[in-house]
């Protein structure tokens, strides 16, 4: 054996261990353990806030969406079923806590440009929270869709799901959940189209 393979071999070993190491936690936390949880934030605590830091390249944020996510997984923690690997499940929560700051940021940032010394200007019939009221905009592009291509945008793009997760939820086969996931975004980019500067 050359020194590549047993490298790669290590490796897998490694990873094999990780994986039953973390499954035991889990195990450990189902039947009462708090302490598991404990041991499985310290293992994986600076994998998330890489993941957070590479996403936004913002450190103010970092504690404040880490606690989120491990406070999510704590919640959820008793329902996880050992299809997946941990990380994989950790993971998709963490973006999922990344998506949801970063839309905050940007309705923050849409209605801080009324919150300036002319705010006495602007009209107080609610016109403007309505123009710029971006999820309730979203949301109702959703809705329009027809069911067939909205459910699986939702459970792509919201809740994080793989397309055979989605498939296999749904029934649909793996390429036409592709499909139709596409449509449903070429449609959502056309009836968002007069709203792009605000979107963005």
């Amino acid at each position: 054996m050359n020194e590549k393979e047993n490298n790669e071999g290590m490796q897998q070993a490694r990873n094999i261990f990780s994986l039953q190491d973390d499954f035991s936690l889990i195990k450990a936390f189902k039947e009462g353990d708090e302490s598991a949880f404990k041991d499985l934030v310290l293992r994986h605590k600076e994998k998330v806030r890489n993941l957070i830091y590479l996403n936004l390249g913002n450190t103010s944020a970092i504690d404040d969406i880490s606690q989120e996510v491990f406070l999510s997984v704590y919640r959820k923690l008793k329902q996880f079923r050992f299809q997946s690997q941990f990380t994989t499940w950790l993971y998709t929560i963490t973006i999922n806590k990344i998506r949801d700051h970063v839309r905050k940021q940007k309705i923050m940032s849409i209605f801080s440009a009324f919150s300036g010394d002319d705010s006495d200007n602007i009209p107080d019939n609610g016109s403007h929270r309505e123009n710029f009221d971006i999820n309730e905009m979203v949301r109702e592009a959703i809705a329009k869709l027809p069911p067939k291509l909205r459910e699986p945008l939702i459970l792509r793009d919201f809740e994080g799901m793989s397309y055979q997760e989605i498939s296999e939820t749904t029934g649909i086969e793996s390429g036409t959940v592709k499909s139709r996931i596409f449509r449903a975004r070429e449609a959502l980019k056309k009836q968002l189209e007069p709203w792009r500067e605000e979107l963005l």
